[in-house]
């Protein structure tokens, strides 16, 4: 007898559980499972038949459900977070109803009205990835989607999930459409002014990124380390906060010695809550010691655990247990630091330095300021006009408690940055001011920050003065060699100074020592990249980001016109004439300058007319903009118009 084939097909499979179900059962069954019904009813079944979807099985707290589409797939778990939150826009948040959603493009082994195999278990996997309310899709998904979603994928990097060999590329939707294109370098104009400013807390900052466009080349012959996070064994979200912030705290310190790669938080993040052999992690992030440690709380009590161990053979270096008053925990921090680096440097130099600056920081610093100002760090990185207004009020609660605390003062600052551009800023100038407050106090408080030094550089170059922008920029590559994070945002810097050799150098270092890196890297990289000669480099880069706004479009042109790629330029100009029709290469040299060296305006001239961009503005044009600095090769063309 012939032996049955198995019949296979290629499916969008979505896949949606509710959050904190057992606990809302247990609060009130009845009325959980009514809540849930009355939401099926009215919001969810018929988008799933509006959009052509298949239930193949309900859970007690999730669903299965199949698509022909992956656009439709996408589409309909959207409209079912947005009605789904419209529907209980009355009830108390702990009562609410809130979906994850994964989605992934696989093949599906089927079984009946069933469906099985590794199509189905990613899209389980990325439901258990996907943040509440949120939709989170597979890149075989993202890469149907491209220009057939009116909103934006934020790439969040490779997860290694249960069951699944090969890594997944994983993307999470944008639900209210709001790009969040400049994170870290906002540039909004008033005037002649160019503002440049800069969010800090990137340790925060959720997501991943494109680490695999670029192979780790781990050839440093300096110690390297990688810091993963601390685990919170009380399960309490309040410990929780004080264990992510005690890693990064741990990552920041380490970074400032110039005898120690440190591996930036992005990339350690993915193995959080994860058991994985130290060896293999050392060489997937190419370092020779991994710091693991724990956090556990017992009334006002806590206990620290952490240990050195050496990559490639799991052996243990050095370890510690704290047994501390809950407001020791910065002293703790400060000697698992000192420690660290004793132990792989012997004497310190430099970093002795900022271990002390960083135990003068925290001197004061309350448990209560310190956990306002966490909270406040996840209501900034939402990028939304209420997240920064509540981001605002948490930060300035942090300095209220302690007018000392270094990063509430300065990421206050930054606040005052952002809202210009979610348009909640009464006045751009004042705005500029109050930025240079908190950003000179939180120098003063803790001279060692090289985030705070190089928001200092940000505004001067919003005030016109290039050379003090300059020195401040150089001053935090001194004072954070291994940080990725302010390696990668002053190679962006040193594209608009000329000094594209130093930006294209810094952005390799940026990746190497952050493969995980977030999708702000991505701007950086792409201005690097692209005015440094490596169009490589920045057509991936560019394809990260993606083309939802017009300035990408225009980049997508002018890297393909000079890859040589014609087609895909005129394709890529066409649609940023559409979406811009008034865009010129002249009129964006005078905006986003002053150029360093006419270097790299020329490149932007011969980029933008192989691609078949408008390169000059009409006399007419020029005279209602006398803001903008002329172009030579455009005199000459209104000369002879």
């Amino acid at each position: 007898m012939a032996e049955e084939r198995t019949q296979r097909r290629l499916a969008a499979i979505l896949a949606a559980d509710v959050v904190g179900y057992s606990r809302l059962m247990e609060q009130d069954e009845a009325r959980t499972l009514a809540a849930i019904r009355d939401l099926r009813r009215e919001v969810i079944d018929p988008l799933l038949s509006e959009h052509h979807g298949r239930i193949v099985k309900l859970m007690g707290d999730g669903a299965l459900v199949e698509f022909g589409s992956v656009v439709d797939a996408v589409a309909c778990a959207v409209a079912i977070q947005k009605g789904v939150a419209a529907r209980q826009a009355d009830v108390s948040a702990e009562r609410r109803i809130v979906f994850r959603i994964g989605i992934n493009l696989g093949d599906v082994v089927v079984e009946g009205d069933d469906l099985l195999g590794d199509g189905v278990n990613v899209a389980a996997r990325l439901e258990q990835l996907c943040e509440p309310g949120g939709v989170m899709v597979s890149g075989t998904a993202f890469d149907q989607l491209q220009g057939k979603l009116g909103l934006p994928l934020d790439f969040s990097g490779e997860q290694h999930v249960k069951n699944i060999a090969r890594p997944v590329r994983t993307y999470r939707v944008r639900l209210n459409g709001a790009r969040k294109s400049w994170p870290l370098r906002v540039r909004p104009h008033l005037g002649g002014a160019r503002l440049v400013a800069a969010g800090l807390l990137t340790l925060l900052l959720v997501g991943g990124a494109a680490w695999w466009l670029w192979p780790i080349n781990s050839t440093t012959t300096k110690s390297s380390i990688a810091v993963l996070p601390f685990d919170n064994y009380g399960g309490d979200p309040k410990w929780g906060r004080f264990a992510d912030g005690l890693t990064e705290d741990i990552i920041t310190d380490l970074a400032r010695s110039r005898r120690l790669d440190v591996i930036a938080r992005n990339s350690t993040e993915v193995y959080k809550g994860k058991r994985t052999d130290v060896r293999q992690i050392g060489q997937d992030l190419g370092v020779k010691y991994i710091l693991e440690g724990s956090l556990q709380s017992d009334g006002d009590k806590i206990r620290v655990t952490a240990q050195l161990i050496e990559a490639s053979t799991g052996a243990h270096i050095w370890q510690e247990r704290y047994d501390r008053p809950a407001t020791d925990l910065f002293l703790v921090q400060d000697d698992i630091t000192q420690k660290i680096s004793m132990t792989l440097q012997g004497e310190m130099g430099i970093l002795m330095e900022a271990d002390r600056a960083a135990t003068y920081r925290k001197g004061e610093q309350s448990l209560e300021a310190y956990d306002y100002w966490l909270l406040g760090g996840k209501q900034m990185v939402l990028f939304t006009p209420e997240g920064l207004r509540n981001a605002q009020g948490l930060f300035q609660k942090a300095v209220e408690l302690d007018p000392n605390f270094e990063p509430a003062v300065r990421d206050l600052g930054v606040i005052y940055i952002l809202e210009n551009e979610f348009g909640i800023s009464k006045d751009i100038q004042q705005s500029i001011e109050l930025h240079e407050k908190y950003t000179r106090r939180a120098v003063e408080l803790d001279p060692a920050d090289p985030f705070a030094v190089y928001q200092l550089g940000n505004n001067y170059w919003a005030r016109g003065q290039a050379t003090e922008a300059r020195e401040q920029y150089e001053k935090a590559l001194t004072l954070g060699p291994s940080d990725a994070d302010v390696l990668n945002l002053v190679a962006w810097a040193f594209v608009y100074l000329g000094l594209t050799d130093r930006s294209v150098e810094l952005a390799d270092e940026s990746v190497r020592l952050n493969p995980h890196y977030p999708l702000f890297y991505n701007y950086g990289l792409r201005y690097a990249y692209f005015y440094g000669g490596k169009f490589e480099k920045a057509l991936k880069a560019q394809l990260v980001i993606g083309d939802a706004e017009a300035l990408d479009k225009i980049f997508l042109a002018m890297i393909y016109s000079q890859l040589g790629e014609s087609d895909k330029a005129a394709h890529a100009a066409a649609a940023a004439r559409e979406a811009d029709p008034n865009w010129s290469a002249e009129q964006y040299a005078t905006e986003v300058g002053p150029f360093g060296r006419e270097t790299e305006v020329n490149l932007l001239i011969e980029s933008a007319k192989k691609a078949g961009l408008t390169i000059c503005l009409t006399a007419d044009q020029l005279q209602k903009r006398p803001d903008i600095k002329p172009l030579k090769v455009c005199d000459s063309e209104r000369a002879h118009s």
